[in-house]
């Protein structure tokens, strides 16, 4: 039913199911618009937070799907979350009671006031689905470290918000377990509509401080790939011997664990996902002690 690629990390390259990050869209939306029927979320200003959660689903889907079919450039994946930071935008302007400030840790609350609708709220779309997109490549490296982080935004959000996001949240474990598992790959249609899940669902809940800490590591990651594009005009990349992944650079998180430092598959998706637990963990903390 899906079409099957090689796994590059794993002997013989065995052929995988590709593209299952459409399950999750599917079901998420249907969950989701089930939710909204059942009255879950509705806001008193008509503005309605599980319809707007789930557009931001399905067009994360769309694009990711759009880039499996045709390999966009990435200059167009670049910017193109930026259509679906709209109806958050929309959101923000028409519920009064939501925040446009930022708290940074060591800075302090940070007031954007309308900038925060027009320019942050687009950036924060567009860093964040990049970013996740980038960390990826190992099985289960594109699917766990985002579970991680979902888990503690929804630990700290409403009860109201944990019932709209316990369905997706679910259904992206279970393709997680398979995927860490060598059984299945998300591909670019998951990979993108768990990153717009993220983004949209940190600014629904009014959740921005606490995804800031906890996507650093995804953050770290994408400065070491981008500079070395745009400065060393090379990628990253690591060479597999059959067990272990090695490399000869520290162009990006996996090769930094790498670099000169054989280590298998599941050792290095072990390591950075422990690390962005850690971060999360931190952005839980942080959340629990400024009430």
């Amino acid at each position: 039913m899906f079409p099957r690629v090689p796994d590059q990390h794993k002997p013989g390259k065995p052929l995988v199911p590709w593209g299952l990050g459409v399950i999750y869209v599917l079901f998420s939306t249907i969950y989701i618009f089930l939710a909204y029927f059942l009255g879950v979320g509705k806001t008193a200003n008509g503005v309605s937070a599980p319809l707007t959660l789930a557009v931001c689903i399905l067009f994360g889907g769309f694009m990711g799907m759009l880039d499996d079919w045709i390999d966009l450039k990435w200059r167009y994946k670049a910017f193109m979350p930026l259509i679906a930071a709209l109806p958050l935008m929309y959101f923000v302007l028409a519920t009064p009671e939501m925040r446009t400030s930022i708290s940074i840790p060591l800075l302090g609350s940070v007031q954007f006031g309308g900038a925060y609708v027009f320019i942050v709220v687009p950036l924060m779309v567009m860093v964040i689905t990049n970013t996740i997109n980038m960390l990826g490549g190992l099985n289960g490296l594109e699917t766990l470290g985002p579970a991680i982080i979902l888990i503690g935004l929804t630990v700290l959000t409403s009860t109201t918000f944990q019932v709209l996001m316990i369905g997706p949240l679910v259904m992206w474990l279970i393709l997680a377990f398979f995927n860490f598992q060598g059984k299945i790959f998300v591909g670019n249609t998951g990979s993108f509509a768990i990153g717009l899940t993220i983004a949209s669902f940190a600014v629904l809940t009014d959740l921005k401080s606490s995804l800031l800490i906890s996507i650093l590591p995804y953050v770290v990651n994408s400065i070491l790939i981008l500079s070395s594009v745009f400065f060393v005009h090379k990628k990253a990349n690591v060479t597999f011997d059959g067990k272990k992944l090695v490399s000869d650079h520290r162009r990006s998180l996996v090769t930094l664990l790498t670099y000169r430092r054989p280590l298998t598959e599941r050792q290095v998706v072990t390591i950075i996902s422990l690390i962005i637990a850690v971060f999360t963990a931190l952005a839980v903390l942080v959340d629990f002690l400024s009430i």
